[in-house]
């Protein structure tokens, strides 16, 4: 007997007709033509069933606030920190618990049941601490939250944030973050990399840095943060993200670069919707993309995850927190459109930032956590290619989330006219 029986789901990768069978909030069986009564029963034939959306790269203290207390005019990071920084002190706990909800809704209802979210910890009032953990407690029933203490304004550059960070972490901050490029000198930036990455081994945590977010190619705190790894013992531990100054560096550094990172298990987490909005704002023609080498370090077998980054906050005014707009954007900057590598950007914002995020029990298999997403769509290109609807969004055996499937017309010499955007229209014709 199943609490939840789906019928008939794709799973990524290609394997059609397949029965998943979940009890007691974790997935019991998965085969063709499973046997069993259940007391639902989903037929999801033609739809692909995936594990949840996971966002690796998300400021939910900063969320929704766009046009406060004015809009990013130049669209440039340093106008973003000004304007936060000017907003801050109009800013409240329940203020940025009650944006930090509402986003969580619409990431919900998006299919994204795990978040990881740095929270700035400059403020000495620590309030998006104080809200963050505890919506983390509140969304627990219907999604996991991350928290990463991030010195937006510089470990070291900032008057407090040393003393701040370490009550962030003991307030239960879950992962250590910095700013190197931010500080006042690269020499500063290498030091403080020393310091986290040593807090870090100390207090047995996972360290996720905003590193190199510049057009500079010689910017390199990648490689600091990478030697750190090794030396520390932290390897499958650490996250670089951003990394866009890798855009420009020379190809012979990087050659030298990425094996060294795949030595220490870095991971590396872009975010191709604010960075190519975001960099190369110094550049004329050409511009450069300000995304980091995608293809190369996942051919070099380093996780690469896609995150969001912003939505709708002082950096980046746009957004609904869609993990495949995304994979879309990563899809299209990077030119990856071959069939497996449309596959990889899929696995960007499933299962790679699951694999960075150190997330257990998450995948299609029996004995895993029955969170699924069940997509209006075929395979993985069509769900990218039409933000496919999300039909079911399922938490631990429990639809949690629905929607109804989209459907348009259009009335043609009289005659009204399904229109189907998927691939089983031209099946069909």
């Amino acid at each position: 007997m199943f609490d939840l029986l789906l019928r008939g789901a794709t799973l990524p990768g290609g394997q059609r007709g397949v029965d998943i069978g979940i009890a007691h909030g974790r997935i019991a069986a998965v085969s063709p033509g499973l046997e069993g009564e259940a007391l639902e029963e989903i037929d999801v034939t033609g739809c692909l069933v995936t594990p949840p959306f996971v966002d690796a790269h998300m400021h939910m203290d900063y969320a929704l606030r766009a046009g406060q207390p004015r809009p990013n005019e130049t669209g440039t990071l340093l106008e973003g920190i000004a304007l936060w920084g000017a907003l801050r002190p109009e800013l409240s706990t329940q203020s940025i618990y009650d944006y930090a909800k509402k986003l969580c809704l619409w990431s919900i209802a998006r299919g994204t049941l795990m978040i990881r979210s740095h929270v700035d910890i400059c403020d000495d009032r620590l309030l998006g601490v104080q809200a963050l953990t505890q919506l983390r407690e509140d969304m627990k029933p219907w999604l996991d939250i991350q928290l990463v203490a991030f010195p937006q304004d510089g470990f070291l550059r900032s008057p407090n944030a040393q003393r701040n960070l370490l009550r962030a972490l003991d307030m239960g901050v879950d992962v250590i973050g910095g700013i190197p490029h931010f500080e006042r000198t690269y020499e500063d930036g290498t030091q403080s990399i020393r310091q986290l990455m040593r807090l870090a081994a100390d207090r047995g945590l996972r360290v996720d840095m905003h590193c190199d977010e510049v057009d500079d190619p010689n910017s390199r705190h990648i490689e600091t943060l990478t030697a750190e790894t090794v030396r520390l013992g932290l390897q499958g531990r650490v996250a670089g993200s951003h990394l866009t100054s890798m855009h420009s560096m020379d190809n012979y550094y990087v050659s030298k670069l990425i094996p060294l990172m795949a030595e220490a298990g870095i991971g590396a987490i872009a975010n191709p919707l604010v960075n190519i909005t975001l960099q190369g704002r110094h550049d004329t023609y050409p511009k450069r993309r300000g995304l980091l080498r995608v293809k190369e370090l996942q051919e070099a077998g380093i996780a690469v995850a896609f995150g969001h980054d912003c939505v709708m906050d002082p950096w980046y005014g746009l957004g609904s927190h869609d993990m495949l707009e995304v994979a879309s954007m990563g899809l299209h900057v990077a030119q990856m459109t071959g069939q497996h590598e449309i596959k990889a950007c899929f696995q960007a914002v499933t299962t790679e930032p699951a694999r960075i995020l150190g997330l257990e029990h998450y995948g299609i298999s029996p004995g895993a956590e029955a969170s699924l997403v069940v997509l209006q769509a075929a395979d993985e290109a069509e769900a990218i290619r039409l933000r496919a609807e999300r039909l079911y969004v399922i938490r631990r055996g429990a639809v949690i989330a629905s929607a109804t499937p989209r459907k348009s017309w259009v009335v043609l010499d009289g005659m009204e006219r399904d229109v189907d955007f998927t691939r089983a229209d031209l099946e069909r014709a």
